[in-house]
């Protein structure tokens, strides 16, 4: 038996939509399955979406991966930029947040839906199932990738060694969110 829960999320964002620069705040509600059964990584699934939503993506800059010009210059002031398959519509931003929430819990707990809106959306509320998000953004994109990653070129910095890694999560390890529990080094007092 799956066991669903939901957790209201807020995080704020720039945009950058027909070449202008605005501020947006995000509000939305992630249905979940919880699909395995060790409670360590169900916290340590959901401590990904808290750090992933309150860490990496707010603060940076949603914008078209096809504004290269603009991408360049916000890049070279050294802000975060995620990149979108497409115009920084709140449906399309609900799809990658989805899609990229599901890869970094790693099969651990699973976003069936999301509900999103924002201010610059009129708050209006937009509903996505994970198979619609599957279905219109199923190429291979950084919101497909386990790790911490807001575009394609941070992906593949991360696997320039030409080294195959499998199961690696070393991005993780760095910020405590590891799959594997840390051992326990309790005193134990001599017999």
């Amino acid at each position: 038996m799956a066991t669903r829960i939901e957790k209201d999320f807020n995080f704020q964002t720039a945009v950058h939509f027909e070449d202008k620069f605005c501020l947006n705040v995000y509000e939305t509600t992630i249905s979940l399955l919880i699909e395995t059964e060790n409670p360590y990584e169900q916290n340590v699934a959901m401590d990904r979406v808290i750090h992933f939503l309150q860490g990496v993506i707010q603060g940076s800059i949603l914008i078209d991966k096809t504004q290269k010009a603009a991408i360049k210059k916000y890049k070279a002031a050294g802000l975060k930029v995620c990149e979108l398959p497409d115009e920084p519509y709140d449906q399309v931003v609900a799809m990658v947040v989805l899609l990229k929430l599901n890869a970094i819990m790693e099969n651990r707990l699973r976003v069936s839906d999301i509900l999103l809106s924002s201010i610059l959306g009129g708050e209006v509320r937009y509903s996505i199932v994970a198979e619609v998000a599957e279905n219109h953004l199923s190429e291979n994109n950084w919101w497909n990738d386990s790790t911490v990653s807001l575009n394609n070129e941070e992906v593949e910095e991360d696997k320039k060694d030409n080294v195959l890694k499998l199961f690696d999560d070393s991005h993780w390890v760095d910020l405590g969110l590891s799959w594997k529990e840390k051992e326990s080094y309790a005193w134990q007092p001599d017999l």
